[in-house]
């Protein structure tokens, strides 16, 4: 790795089809400014970014500090929750499943034929709950389990993820037929993470890491826990709020991965429909992922998307802020924080990916 910027930013040429542009001093330097500026005016503690450039990794900077009380700095290698950036890596492994012929999009999900057929459902109201597909989860069109005040998820704490869908099923009634009506679902997505340990005979976890993460090279993303852990160098997280009354573990599918952001890139080199490096899904099955619903245009299977064909998917609960994007001129990138904000992240990544006049982006 080439030493390119103050801080602890990198870049780096590896081999591959093309060589890597890096960032030149002045351009990383306005990137630093840009970050800092960003990190000071949203008051947060820690901040990490990568970026991917022609199939490699480009360039990468952590900024700030890991845990405050110790004045242990950020580095590109911490490992930062990233909440719903979580759900293009379940997306994934649902389509890893049917490629190998294990599911089914159309697949029904509850009753007695269901890939959760376990599950009672209740007697009365409950023909549209047998009606949901895998492919309703994907596309958060199942009808109903919005995340609102009444999101399943951050209700009944002392539930297992299997006790939690037993009683949402039986208490909270779907309010649209599947299919319909676009409702943002964490808890459809809780729902998905069962769908492929009944489909794989693995524990969730176990099989993303197996069959997603190591064949990119991936080693250090796991789902997290309650408390954070210096062991794997996870960053401690900052409120508002209490980042500790969350659970990782029962919010795994949907939002309880922990990575770093050249994980996230790496991850997402390998899922881009760019022929360098190859990916781990088929070109058919990318773009049926990435192909939105006329219940909303602008999301697909996992992934945000829009009319210029870029994809991303952001992330934000107590502690966290994430973003992961994939953009049609063929970059990827991600950055992490470790405190909640409602700044414009996006915004700020695409202004960082401008200053380097190579990347086009």
């Amino acid at each position: 790795m080439l030493r390119c910027a103050a801080l602890t930013s990198t870049c780096g040429l590896l081999n591959g089809a093309a060589p890597v542009i890096a960032p030149g001093p002045a351009e990383q330097a306005v990137m630093d400014a840009l970050a800092r500026d960003f990190m000071q005016r949203n008051q947060i503690p820690g901040f990490s970014v990568a970026f991917a450039h022609q199939g490699q990794l480009a360039c990468q900077a952590a900024y700030g500090y890991a845990d405050m009380s110790q004045k242990e700095r950020v580095t590109s290698n911490h490992l930062f929750r990233i909440a719903s950036v979580s759900k293009p890596i379940t997306s994934v492994a649902i389509y890893t499943l049917v490629e190998n012929g294990k599911l089914s999009l159309d697949d029904r999900v509850f009753g007695p034929q269901g890939a959760l057929a376990r599950f009672d459902l209740p007697k009365n109201g409950s023909e549209w709950l047998a009606e949901i597909q895998v492919r309703h989860l994907l596309t958060h069109t199942c009808g109903g389990w919005q995340n609102d005040e009444r999101d399943p998820m951050f209700h009944w704490p002392e539930l297992t993820r299997d006790e939690l869908i037993a009683k949402t099923l039986l208490t909270q009634k779907l309010i649209y037929p599947p299919g319909t009506h676009f409702a943002y679902s964490n808890f459809g997505y809780c729902v998905l993470g069962r769908v492929i340990e009944a489909k794989s005979g693995a524990a969730y976890e176990q099989y993303v890491r197996e069959h997603l993460l190591q064949p990119c090279g991936i080693r250090a993303m796991r789902v997290g826990q309650k408390s954070s852990n210096p062991a794997v160098q996870e960053v401690h997280y900052y409120g508002p709020g209490d980042p500790y009354n969350l659970d990782p573990q029962r919010m795994d599918s949907h939002g309880g991965w922990i990575a770093s952001p050249a994980d996230l890139v790496t991850f997402a080199l390998h899922v881009d429909a760019f022929p360098f490096p190859p990916d781990i899904l088929r070109p058919a099955t990318e773009k049926d992922m990435v192909t939105a619903t006329t219940a909303n245009p602008q999301y697909a299977k996992g992934w945000a998307v829009n009319r210029f064909g870029n994809w991303w998917h952001t992330g934000g609960m107590s502690g966290t802020s994430s973003i992961l994007v994939r953009t049609a001129s063929g970059m990827c990138w991600a950055a992490t924080a470790n405190s909640h904000t409602r700044g414009d992240i996006d915004g700020l990544m695409w202004n960082m990916a401008r200053c380097v006049r190579e990347w086009h982006a």
